[in-house]
């Protein structure tokens, strides 16, 4: 998935299910998305977070 894709997407999930999404890069490289209480990977991967309840 491209930066843009997973921006939007998690996006659209972080407004939705109004929790903190984080965008990381997964160990062959690609982009994914999860919920940030659900992410229990290295927080070096982390590429962004994306909070609904952030100004």
């Amino acid at each position: 998935m491209s930066l843009n894709d997973a921006h939007a997407f998690a996006f659209s999930l972080a407004t939705t299910l109004m929790s903190v999404i984080v965008i990381f890069r997964a160990g062959d490289g690609t982009l994914s998305v999860a919920p940030a209480s659900e992410y229990d990977g290295e927080l070096s991967a982390i590429v962004r977070e994306i909070d609904p309840f952030a100004p």
